[in-house]
């Protein structure tokens, strides 16, 4: 049975909060997962269809967007649970939304509904052209890992500052040495 197909299965009473999540940037990356979850959930390569993953100046993640007869390759996590979305939610911080859309599987015919973080502000004028994964895991993984650490150790303190506010002052600091 493919990976989507026992996600779909009917859930038992103690996954009935589990959810499968559609990643399409620096969360393909198990090692950035990992530092957010303590885990690597089982994942599936999908395809997302009417949607464009674009890159926005000064950022070094993308973002998504609807775009007619564009399709952007990610995978699902499976088995997320409310706790593990949360922090996602939270690490996606307020310039993305999460919305439920339907993803196919590149292992199978297989359909799911997932959730996915797709940018708030479909206007923005910072978006460009096509991210892409291998060029960000060549130049900007490593201290995405850092900036990740970083956010997580923020999250657990009384007063946590957004991941957007974490981002900058860690690229901030970087860019000054």
């Amino acid at each position: 049975m493919s990976a989507m197909a026992m996600a779909s299965a009917s859930p038992s009473a103690s996954a009935a909060a589990a959810h499968n999540v559609f990643v399409y940037g620096s969360l393909l990356a198990d090692d950035v997962v990992r530092v957010l979850l303590n885990r690597v959930p089982l994942s599936s390569a999908a395809l997302l269809n009417g949607f464009h993953r674009f890159s926005i100046k000064g950022r070094v993640y993308p973002a998504i967007l609807p775009v007619q007869n564009h399709q952007v390759i990610g995978k699902v996590l499976f088995g997320i649970t409310d706790p593990e979305l949360h922090i996602l939610d939270e690490f996606e911080d307020v310039e993305y939304q999460r919305s439920l859309v339907e993803v196919s599987s590149l292992e199978s015919s297989d359909k799911l509904q997932a959730h996915a973080y797709v940018w708030s502000n479909a206007n923005d004028p910072n978006l460009y052209g096509h991210w892409d994964f291998e060029e960000w895991e060549g130049a900007h993984k490593e201290s995405f890992m850092k900036m990740t650490s970083e956010f997580m150790e923020e999250l657990e303190l009384p007063e946590s500052k957004p991941r957007v506010a974490t981002y900058e002052s860690f690229y901030h600091q970087d860019a000054e040495k």
